[in-house]
């Protein structure tokens, strides 16, 4: 059986795209061929697309060693007739600088992290994906540092090369990366792809002779999809001049924005984000001043229930956890109850007291009231949410008291 199988040749000839065969079997829609061009899906790339005799290919899988063509009817060939396969030139190019374009961002990981194990592959029309095993942080790479590197091999147009070479020797050599999935089925030779000085590793896709025909690349996002894990994404070919044009364009419209040019984008980027940080602060002690004056106006206006003073009030330009803090201060010693309701978002209630009443009691009697939620503990409890405007709130509480 094992002599009558599907000679694949795709990687080992990726440059050919049309090629006569003969077919082996016809089962529906798949057919097996004495031997074919198309890639079958696996170790990350998709499968090729094209036609078979005029009709199109829709799934190239490997089965048991074979390759199983899919299309989209049923063919009108039998086993034994000649047919002539045409691959889709356009994707299998595309495919072929992409998966190139792996082994140059691979490489680079190995000059960047402490000797790295490989965590996946993909590639889909508008970009492709590498995981890194290793521990570094993502936060600690940055992508135009990966694409600087990747950029400037392909400016190199260094010699791309594949062979077969026997498992047992090339499981022997350390330099090999072996880019292998637990799907990979065990095989006495490996396909070795190597990039002239820069990368090698045992790899099953198609690829192009030189690092000069991957053309445009852009490195799009580092990031952490898992533990132990960096991802590189990355797009070649016209996904990574649209992704470059993307990017120059919004960096023109932000300058144009800032009234500045590109080249003095980040100075001014960076005087503004000082300045705004400045005014933030500047706002939050006025916020602060406010509050204090508004406190010391309510500590003259407090009222009396069961021999305890209640200070009930409204507070405008702050949040409920802008004020916590203050309120929890305050009690015991401004009054034995601090009440304060304000808006932040929809109307909030804030309760600190000495333990007596129970600042939670407070809340509940409110919420019970005006609807909305909150919690806390016996001297300090807050809520939020309230159907009515913080002075009907703090009336309510007043008329309580």
């Amino acid at each position: 059986m094992a002599a009558e199988s599907t000679s694949n040749l795709s990687a080992q000839e990726p440059y050919v795209t049309e090629f006569e065969a003969t077919v082996r079997s016809v089962d529906g829609c798949a057919v097996r061929l004495d031997r074919t061009y198309f890639y079958p899906e696996g170790g990350g790339q998709p499968a090729d697309s094209g036609t078979v005799d005029g009709l199109d290919v829709i799934d190239v899988q490997k089965r048991d060693g074979e390759t199983v063509h899919t299309l989209a009817t049923d063919p009108h060939f039998e086993a034994g007739e000649t047919i002539t396969g045409q691959i889709d030139e356009e994707y299998r190019t595309y495919c072929m600088r992409a998966h190139t374009a792996s082994h140059l961002v691979y490489g680079a990981g190995r000059r960047l992290f402490d000797d790295p194990g490989y965590g996946g592959f993909d590639i889909r029309p508008e970009k492709i994906r590498l995981d890194f095993e290793t521990d570094y942080d993502p936060d600690d790479v940055s992508a135009l540092t990966f694409e600087r590197m990747v950029r400037e091999v392909i400016w190199d147009s260094r010699e791309v090369t594949w062979e077969a070479v026997k498992s047992e020797r090339a499981h022997k050599r350390d330099d090999i990366v072996f880019n292998l999935t637990d799907g990979d089925e065990p095989s006495d030779t490996v396909r070795v792809v190597e990039v002239d000085g820069w990368d090698i590793a045992a790899c099953g896709g198609t690829h192009v002779k030189n690092t000069g025909e991957i053309g445009p690349m852009a490195v799009l996002d580092v990031s952490n999809p898992g533990s132990n894990l960096i991802r590189v994404e990355y797009a070649v070919g016209p996904a990574a001049i649209q992704a470059q044009i993307s990017e120059r364009k919004s960096v023109e419209h932000a300058a144009s924005a800032m009234s500045t040019s590109v080249e003095e984008l980040p100075k001014r980027a960076t005087g503004l984000v000082q300045e705004n940080t400045s005014l933030e602060e500047e706002i939050n002690q006025l916020h602060e001043r406010l509050l204090e004056e508004r406190l010391s106006t309510l500590e003259d206006e407090t009222v009396s229930k069961d021999g305890d003073h209640w200070l009930i009030g409204e507070v405008e330009g702050v949040g409920p956890n802008d004020i916590s803090e203050r309120v929890r201060e305050l009690a015991g010693d401004a009054g034995d109850v601090i009440v304060l309701a304000g808006v932040d978002g929809s109307s909030f209630l804030v309760v600190a007291t000495t333990g007596d009443p129970d600042a939670s009691g407070i809340v509940d009697d409110v919420t019970a009231e005006f609807g909305g939620g909150g919690g806390g503990g016996s001297t300090f409890a807050q809520g939020g949410g309230l159907d009515e405007e913080p002075a009907t709130v703090v009336e309510y509480v007043r008329n309580q008291a």
